[in-house]
């Protein structure tokens, strides 16, 4: 009798010390994984130098350039700990118009087969599992509305249609705009439900996504 109990209790503190495990390394990962989550895009140059360029100084069409990116950021419950996620790619074309001021015309897209976190294991769920990106490879953003970019510095409401796993939907992107050296810098966000791309968000069980997240982009843009 003694035996089995001291079994007994062995087996339970062996449990104790496995549950106290799970939820320790449960802890430290996910510590590192926020410590790992991209902050938000802003813009590389002062509001001074966002506010000295005025609407003619904007006027003529842009193309994407070297140093621009997009991606996501979307909120994981690991075990019961909020995990930040972002994931990134520099695979980003495009170009702007611009007359008298206004925004009249603007195409992005983005690879998302290259969008990459710090987990290549989730980055191959999100391309083969959730975007099915070797069927749908792109994400694209086309401008639908006249846009004032204005003097202000301020945020701009860019309205546009959005392509996501071949599904379209009208978006509002909150952006801003500032000089960056001898071109413009354009970054910006907007929130996305991932059902409406009929992308289903992952269940793992031990790792659930939110139903919704966010893209967001810096774009790097030079005259031509």
């Amino acid at each position: 009798m003694q035996k089995r109990t001291r079994v007994l209790t062995g087996v339970g503190i062996g449990l104790v010390v496995l549950v106290v495990a799970v939820l320790v390394g449960t802890r430290l990962y996910g510590n590192w994984v926020n410590s790992n989550a991209d902050a938000a895009p802003t813009l590389g140059g002062t509001e001074a130098e966002t506010s000295e360029s005025g609407p003619a100084d904007l006027d003529g069409d842009w193309s994407v350039s070297e140093g621009s990116f997009a991606g996501y950021r979307v909120q994981e419950v690991l075990n019961g700990q909020d995990v930040t996620v972002t994931g990134r790619t520099e695979d980003v074309t495009g170009s702007v118009s611009i007359a008298e001021g206004t925004l009249t015309a603007g195409t992005i897209e983005v690879d998302l087969s290259t969008v990459a976190t710090d987990e290549s294991a989730r980055d191959e769920y999100f391309r083969t599992q959730a975007l099915h990106t070797d069927e749908f490879p792109t994400a694209t953003f086309e401008v639908t509305e006249p846009l004032d970019v204005g003097t202000d510095g301020g945020d701009l409401a860019m309205v546009g249609d959005l392509t996501i796993h071949g599904v379209t939907q009208q978006v509002t992107v909150t952006a801003q705009a500032g000089a960056s050296g001898d071109g413009l810098q354009v970054v910006g966000s907007a929130p996305i439900t991932f059902a409406d791309f009929d992308v289903q968000a992952p269940d793992l069980g031990f790792v659930v996504v939110e139903d919704a997240g966010s893209i967001e982009f810096s774009l790097e843009l030079v005259a031509g």
